[in-house]
């Protein structure tokens, strides 16, 4: 098995020369970090993905959780995970010093979770599903709630997770029935089910904290009526305790990949006892909640680009070793077979890898800028952050997630008949990497919420700003002759994203909303294809200004192999927006909106 399951010289290019993350120093809340603390963070979870994490990929895919006699056993390696990322203050890293945190820059920590996520996935959700639990508390909590459950959490003593889902709504968060009756105590009876539950019990740690939605007890109905509450497995008892808090696990779902990690569904209250305590505002739950949720689904791109990077490692370093056939120009059947790296489709699938991983990254790494950015800006600077945030959100989790399968597929398909068999960890790879199209909103709910609310909101002002940033990198890139056909090709890849928003928003205001959002998952491709073009072009003018310089040595195919692989993406996967561009452009003849249920044979 491949050692190498991230490049940390990639993470380096994408903190400090992509972007300028060291600029952030100059903001008093990042004031006391250098280039020096943040290099540390990526040595030590490099350190600790190759120590901890890796080691055990393999052995949680094959021991699941077990379900037995009402409790939920995962592997050890979660409670070590765990324990580690607590001890070492990773689990709040991001958190102001007053509450226990380091104030590292949030795109500093996306380095760090990107390279737990490659080692491995499952064990990587343990702490930072409580960092985002964490957070919201943080964010909307009371000072008690804060001072009970935040400090066991960011020690890695109890976990935290997010309970949306219910059984009878699914992804429709309009329909969740788990109902929250007002106490004379301040806190609230809760009574209902979730499923779908990430982590939600396992036996190894000492409780668990679910941000949970619910409905207070004749509260409006639709969305407006849902609140956000704190349900632990075990409640505080006033005494310095722990008591049972009436959250029973009822089953653990099995599933294709993503083995690791607990997916449970739970029981509220089916004797009458268990408690909540209010999150923000009553009715204001989902608007809370948000912040988890746009949290995780970028957290589920870094997911999925990282096990493509794992996956692309280990395609790459069998393709340096197996030797297979001669150039294909050669006459001489006896000449020694040739590692099939030489070989011009195995270069076409591993450039497709490299492609998708590093273009992912990119992006991921770019929300993560905005995220600090927006934590340190105000007035119409800050706004600008957020807004960008805001639209390239379901970009940043459906891009990686829906390309990701495809880069996996390619790896395996590099290793053969090998690729399929459990001796090499491919198959592994394509299997957890198939969730993240799935959890925290399915591709075609990411579609609808860029087409129908990001792209419209504020009459256009982010989609415009986003415009004004494709501009950007096409000046910087025209002033470099390598970089020049590309800039070109992005400029007219962004009239063509124009015209098509345009042409799609012309029947919003027409009235027509369904033949609108009919192939909003269609225009989400067109879209992330062009944010990952942008992004290459801005990592080839960053290598090439570096070449321009005196490179070191062992940086300059680093480089080189940026620039060459934003040439690739530009030749071969870019004009794939030509077809879906002529698609949208005729949403409005509703074929799909026209099919007839019962048409379905």
């Amino acid at each position: 098995m491949a050692e190498k399951f991230i490049s940390p010289r990639n993470l380096r290019f994408l903190l400090y020369e992509h972007l300028d993350t060291v600029a952030l120093t100059g903001y008093p809340y990042f004031a006391d970090h250098s280039r020096e603390t943040f290099d540390m963070a990526i040595e030590t979870g490099m350190r600790m993905g190759k120590g901890i994490l890796f080691p055990a990929l393999a052995e949680m895919d094959k021991k699941p959780p077990e379900f037995r006699d009402g409790k939920v056993f995962v592997h050890p390696v979660a409670a070590l995970v765990m324990k580690a990322c607590g001890d070492g203050g990773w689990i709040g890293a991001q958190a102001p010093y007053e509450l226990g945190g380091q104030q590292i820059p949030n795109t500093v920590m996306t380095a760090f979770r990107g390279i737990f996520s490659a080692a491995n996935y499952s064990a990587s959700v343990y702490p930072f599903l409580t960092t985002g639990a964490a957070h919201l508390l943080i964010s909307f909590g009371s000072p008690e709630l804060v001072e009970t459950y935040v400090p066991k959490m960011f020690a890695g003593v109890w976990q935290g997770t997010m309970a949306l889902t219910e059984p009878q709504a699914g992804s429709s968060l309009t329909d969740i029935t788990t109902t929250a009756f007002p106490q004379a105590d301040g806190s609230y009876r809760i009574k209902g089910q979730k499923i779908f539950i990430s982590c939600a019990d396992y036996e190894s740690t000492e409780n668990v904290v679910n941000l949970l939605l619910a409905r207070i007890d004749g509260a409006p109905p639709g969305i407006r009526g849902i609140s956000l509450f704190v349900v632990p497995k075990r409640r505080p008892d006033g005494a310095g305790g722990l008591a049972a808090n009436d959250v029973t696990c009822i089953g653990i779902y099995h599933k294709l990949g993503y083995r690791g990690a607990p997916i449970t569904q739970l029981a509220l209250g089916d004797s009458d006892d268990c408690r909540g305590w209010l999150v923000g505002e009553p009715h204001k739950g989902l608007r809370c909640m948000f912040q988890m949720m746009n949290e995780a689904r970028i957290d589920v791109g870094m997911g999925a680009a990282a096990i493509a990077s794992a996956a692309y490692y280990a395609a790459l370093e069998y393709c340096r070793q197996r030797l297979q056939g001669r150039p294909v120009a050669g006459k001489d059947p006896l000449a020694p077979q040739v590692p099939i790296i030489g070989h011009a489709d195995i270069k076409r699938m591993l450039l497709f890898q490299r492609a998708v991983v590093e273009g992912s990254l990119a992006l991921i790494f770019q929300c993560a800028s905005y995220v600090d950015l927006s934590r340190v800006t105000e007035g119409e600077e800050k706004e600008r952050f957020e807004l960008l945030l805001d639209l390239l959100t379901p970009v940043a989790k459906s891009y990686p997630s829906e390309m990701g399968i495809l880069s996996v597929s390619q790896g395996l398909q590099c290793l053969g008949g090998y690729g399929y068999c459990d001796e090499f960890p491919l198959e592994q790879y394509y299997r957890d990497v198939r969730i993240h199209p799935i959890h925290e909103g399915t591709t075609g709910i990411q579609g609808m919420d860029l087409l129908g609310r990001k792209a419209v909101m504020k009459d256009g002002k982010a989609f415009f700003l986003y415009l004004t940033e494709m501009e950007k990198a096409v000046a910087a890139g025209r002033a470099i002759p390598e970089c020049a056909p590309a800039a070109e090709a992005l400029a007219a890849a962004a009239e063509t994203l124009k015209e098509v928003t345009g042409s799609l928003t012309g029947l919003a205001l027409k009235g027509e909303v369904e033949l609108f959002l009919a192939d909003a998952t269609l225009y989400l491709e067109l879209f992330g294809t062009v944010a990952i073009a942008w992004q290459w072009l801005l990592q080839a003018v960053a290598a090439a200004n570096a070449l321009a310089g005196t490179p070191a040595a062992p940086d300059i195919p680093f480089y080189r192999g940026k620039i060459h692989t934003c040439r690739y993406f530009f030749a071969y996967e870019l004009p794939k927006i030509r077809g879906l561009a002529e698609r949208l452009k005729e949403s409005g003849d509703g074929i799909t909106v026209a099919m007839q249920p019962e048409w379905f044979e």
